[in-house]
C-alpha cells in the first residue's frame, strides 16, 4: 500500500487474502493488522483462516493478541465458537472450561447493546449442562437464574425477549417464588429498557464499520468524534442509576470501544487516562498512557501528560525516563524538550542540576535562543538571581544577535531591571547588525521604549531614524503623502485608550493604505453594466499591503451597490437596457420579490414617448448620476406626445398594477442602477395635462396627485388598486373615458375619449 492508511487498498488486500492459502495470506494479514491493530473484522477474518485449517496454536495466539483490544461482539462470538468446538468432546471438564469462557466473554462485552444473543446462548448452554443429583440440579437452576437476572438488567436490544424467557423460567420452577422475584426485578428491567432506548439514539450516530485512521479534518471524521463524545458524556451521567462500580465498568467499556475507532486521537487517550486518575485509579491511568504511547509513539503531548502524572504522584524516576525519551540521544532533541527537562530538573533535583544540564544543552546543535531565554527567565524569576540571568542573556547575544525575538526578550528583561541605559545600548547594537527587513519589530519596540523612558526630543529622533531606516522596506515604504498624524496617535495612545475615535482610526488606516499604494498604476474601465469600476492593480495592492501580517484584503474597487431588483435587460439600437424596476406587472408576470421574469415584454408595452426618453439618457459610470444633468437632457429632448383626437391602444400602455418595490410605487427619488449604465429619477408628483375631446370641448379632468406612498403590504396594495379600478370604471360609464396608470407613480396619467 503506497498510502499507509488507504482504506480502499486495505479492503482490496483483505479480500485478496480470502482467496489465498493460509501461508500466503499470513503476511498480508500481519501487514493489515500492523496498520489497523483495532480492526476487529480483520482479526476475525485472520483467526477464521487459521481455524479453517485447525491450527489451534496460531488461533490461540491470535485471540490473545486481539480480544482485549477489540471489544466487538462478532469477534468474541467467534472466540466462544472456537472454545466450544475445542471442549465439546472433553465431557464435564470441557463444559466447565466453556462456562468459564462464557463468563470471561460476558465480563468484557456483556454490557454491549448487541450482547442479547450472547446472553441467550449462555443461558441455553447452562440449561444444557447435565445434572446427576438434586444438588447439581439446584446449582444449575441457580446459575440460570443469575444469568437471567444479569441479562434483564442489561440495556440490550433483546431485553424484552429475555424478560419473557425469564418469566417463563421462574414460573416453570415455582409460581410462588416467581411472583416475588418478578416483582423485584420488574422496575430494574423497565429501567434497562428505557436506558436502551436512550442509548440507541447515541449509538445510531456512530459508524461501527470504519477503520481507525489518523485525523485528517474530514467532516465525517469530526462527526464521529462528536458522536463518541456525546455517547461518553451520556454514560458518565449514569443514566441507569446503578452503583458506582457498575457505572465505572460501563464507562470503561465505552472508552475501550471508542478507542477501537479513534485509535489515533491523542485527546481521547488523554481523556480516558485522566478519567481513571480522577476516579482514583492512578494505576489504570498509567496503563492507559502506556497503551497510548504505544499507539502514538511520536506524540509529545501524551509524553508530557504522562510525565506530569508520574511527577504528581511522586514517581520521579519514571517521569525522568519519559523526559529522557523525549531527548533521545540529544542530537535530535527539540529546543522545547531541552527547556522542559531543565524545568523538571529544577523542580525535582534543584538549581545545580538544572544549571549543569543547561551547560550541556548549549552544545547541542539544536539549541536555539529559546533555551537561553527560558533558563535566564528561570534564574531571574525562580532563583531570584538577576546577575546569572544577565550573564546568560549576554552569552546568548553573541550567538543570536541576528534574532529579533531574542533582542526583544532581552529588552524586556532589562526593562524589569529598570536599566534604561543598557536597553538603549542593546537597541543600538542590535539595529546596527540587523537587516532593515528584520528590524521592523525592534524599531517599533525602540520607539515604544522612548515613549516611556525618553523625552520628546528622543522620541522624535527615534521616530525619524526609524522612518529613514525602514524607508526601503515593503512594510514601511512611504509615499510623498506621508501621514504624520499616525505617529501622533501612536505616541499619545495608552493600552486601549486612543486620542481619537474609532471612526478617525478607520479613516487614518484607509489613508495609510492609499498613501502606500498611490504610486501604483490603476486602470479604470467601465463594466458592461455601468455599475462598477475595474481596478486591475487592486488585487496586487491588497495582497502587498501589510504583507508582514499575512492578511489578505478584498478587492474593494470591484464592489457595487447591491440591488436585488437589478437584472440585465435587452438592448437594441438606440434603446438602452432597461432596469426591471420599470416593468409593469400587467406586462410581465412578476416573480418573488416583484422582479419580472420576462424583460423582453417590457419593450412591447412601453409607450414610444418613454422609449424616446430612455434613449436620450446619458451613459454614466456610477450608479448615482447628477440629477441636474439628467434633467437638462430631458428638457432638451424632443419627446413625442399622443395626437389629439386619436385613441390609444391600451395594450401599448403601461398597465396599472403593483410595481417591483414600494419605493417605485411611491415615486421615490432614490436612484437605482440599470444594466446599461443609464440612470433615471422618477418625480414624486406627475400630473396629467388636460386634453380636448372629439367635440372640442375642454375637460377639467386631471390625474390626482399621489401625496403618500403606497403601503408595503401587497394585500393592501391590491385592495387599493381594485378601488381605483372601480372608480375608473365608474368614470367610463359616465364620461366615456378610460384611464391608464403610470408605472412611476401608480397614478392616472392619460385618458382617451
Amino acid at each position: 500500500m503506497a498510502d499507509k492508511y488507504n482504506i480502499e487498498a486495505a479492503e482490496i488486500l483483505a479480500n485478496e487474502a480470502l482467496r489465498l492459502t493460509i501461508s500466503e495470506a499470513v503476511p498480508i494479514y500481519e501487514q493489515l493488522l500492523a496498520t489497523f491493530p483495532t480492526a476487529a473484522r480483520y482479526w476475525k477474518q485472520y483467526v477464521e483462516a487459521h481455524m479453517a485449517v485447525n491450527d489451534d496454536d496460531a488461533t490461540k495466539q491470535i485471540f490473545s493478541r486481539c480480544l482485549l483490544n477489540c471489544l466487538q461482539i462478532p469477534l468474541w462470538r467467534c472466540y466462544i465458537r472456537y472454545i466450544r468446538k475445542v471442549n465439546e468432546k472433553k465431557g464435564v471438564e470441557g463444559q466447565e472450561e466453556t462456562r468459564k469462557a462464557f463468563d470471561f466473554m460476558l465480563s468484557y462485552v456483556g454490557a454491549d447493546v448487541a450482547s442479547g444473543p450472547v446472553w441467550m446462548e449462555y443461558i441455553t448452554f447452562l440449561k444444557s449442562m447435565p445434572a446427576q443429583t438434586t444438588q447439581e440440579e439446584s446449582q444449575r437452576m441457580t446459575a440460570v437464574r443469575k444469568a437471567y437476572q444479569k441479562a434483564i438488567v442489561t440495556p440490550t436490544q433483546h431485553a424484552e425477549q429475555l424478560w419473557k424467557d425469564y418469566e417463563n423460567f421462574e414460573n416453570s420452577v415455582s409460581r410462588t417464588l416467581a411472583k416475588g422475584l418478578l416483582s423485584d426485578y420488574q422496575p430494574k428491567y423497565n429501567s434497562a429498557r428505557a436506558v436502551y432506548r436512550e442509548r440507541k439514539k447515541y449509538i445510531d450516530e456512530i459508524d461501527w464499520n470504519v477503520l481507525a485512521v489518523p485525523p485528517s479534518g474530514y467532516y465525517k471524521e469530526e462527526l464521529q468524534w462528536l458522536a463518541w463524545k456525546r455517547f461518553l458524556a451520556f454514560e458518565k451521567g449514569n443514566p441507569q442509576r446503578i452503583d458506582s462500580a457498575s457505572s465505572n465498568k460501563r464507562i470503561v467499556f465505552t472508552y475501550e470501544q471508542c478507542l477501537m475507532y479513534l485509535y489515533h486521537y491523542p485527546d481521547m487517550w488523554y481523556d480516558y487516562a485522566t478519567w481513571h486518575a480522577k476516579s482514583g485509579s492512578v494505576d489504570s491511568a498509567i496503563k492507559v498512557f502506556h497503551r497510548a504511547l504505544k499507539a502514538l509513539p511520536d506524540s509529545e503531548m501524551l509524553k508530557y501528560a504522562y510525565a506530569e502524572l508520574e511527577e504528581s504522584r511522586g514517581a520521579i524516576q519514571p517521569a525522568k525516563k519519559v523526559y529522557e525519551s523525549l531527548l533521545g540521544d540529544g542530537v535530535n532533541a527539540t529546543p522545547l524538550s531541552h527547556i522542559q527537562y531543565i524545568r523538571f530538573l529544577r523542580r525535582t533535583e534543584g538549581v545545580e542540576a538544572a544549571r549543569k544540564y543547561f551547560v550541556d544543552a548549549r552544545k547541542s546543535p539544536n539549541c536555539t535562543y529559546h533555551v537561553y531565554i527560558a533558563y535566564a527567565t528561570m534564574a531571574f524569576c525562580l532563583d531570584k538571581d538577576p546577575k546569572i540571568a544577565h550573564n546568560v542573556f549576554e552569552a546568548g547575544l553573541k550567538r543570536f544577535m541576528h534574532e529579533p525575538g531574542y533582542i526583544l526578550e532581552y529588552a524586556d528583561f532589562l526593562s524589569r531591571l529598570n536599566d534604561d541605559r543598557n536597553i538603549r545600548a542593546l537597541f543600538e547594537r542590535a539595529l546596527s547588525s540587523l537587516p532593515p527587513e528584520e528590524s521592523v519589530e525592534v524599531w517599533k519596540r525602540f520607539a515604544q521604549f522612548e515613549q516611556t523612558y525618553g523625552d520628546l526630543a528622543s522620541m522624535l529622533k527615534v521616530e525619524q531614524r526609524r522612518k529613514e531606516a525602514l524607508s526601503r522596506t515593503e512594510e514601511e515604504s512611504q509615499s510623498p503623502l506621508d501621514i504624520s498624524l499616525q505617529d501622533v496617535v501612536s505616541r499619545y495612545s495608552f493600552m486601549d485608550l486612543w486620542p481619537c475615535s474609532s471612526k478617525d482610526l478607520d479613516h487614518l488606516a484607509r489613508q495609510e493604505w492609499l498613501s502606500k499604494n498611490i504610486n501604483k498604476k490603476v486602470e479604470r474601465s467601465t463594466l458592461a453594466d455601468g455599475a462598477a469600476v475595474v481596478d486591475k492593480a487592486s488585487s496586487g495592492l491588497a495582497n502587498n499591503y501589510n504583507s508582514s501580517a499575512k492578511v489578505v484584503y478584498p478587492d474593494t474597487s470591484r464592489m457595487v451597490i447591491y440591488d436585488p431588483r437589478q437584472k440585465s435587460g435587452p438592448s437594441g439600437p438606440g434603446v438602452p437596457a432597461v432596469s426591471s424596476t420599470l416593468t409593469g406587472p400587467s406586462a410581465v408576470a412578476p416573480v418573488a420579490g416583484g422582479t419580472p421574469n420576462a424583460p423582453n415584454e417590457f419593450l412591447k408595452a412601453t409607450p414610444p414617448a418613454l422609449l424616446t426618453f430612455l434613449a436620450s439618457l446619458p451613459t454614466v459610470e456610477g450608479p448615482s448620476p447628477d440629477v441636474d444633468f439628467v434633467l437638462s437632457i430631458c428638457l432638451q429632448s424632443n419627446i413625442p406626445t399622443a395626437q389629439i383626437g386619436k385613441s390609444v391602444n391600451p395594450s401599448k400602455q403601461l398597465q396599472t398594477g403593483p410595481a417591483p418595490s414600494t419605493s417605485d410605487l411611491s415615486g421615490s427619488s432614490k436612484p437605482h442602477p440599470v444594466p446599461s449604465g443609464s440612470s433615471f429619477k422618477t418625480t414624486r408628483d406627475r400630473q396629467s395635462g388636460k386634453k380636448r375631446d372629439r367635440d372640442g370641448q375642454d375637460d377639467d379632468d386631471s390625474a390626482t396627485v399621489q401625496s403618500q406612498p403606497l403601503p408595503r403590504d401587497m394585500f393592501k396594495i391590491r385592495q387599493l388598486q381594485k378601488a381605483r379600478g372601480a372608480v375608473a370604471r365608474g368614470a367610463v360609464s359616465q364620461t366615456g373615458s378610460t384611464s391608464y396608470g403610470s408605472a412611476f407613480s401608480g397614478e392616472l396619467s392619460g385618458s382617451t375619449g
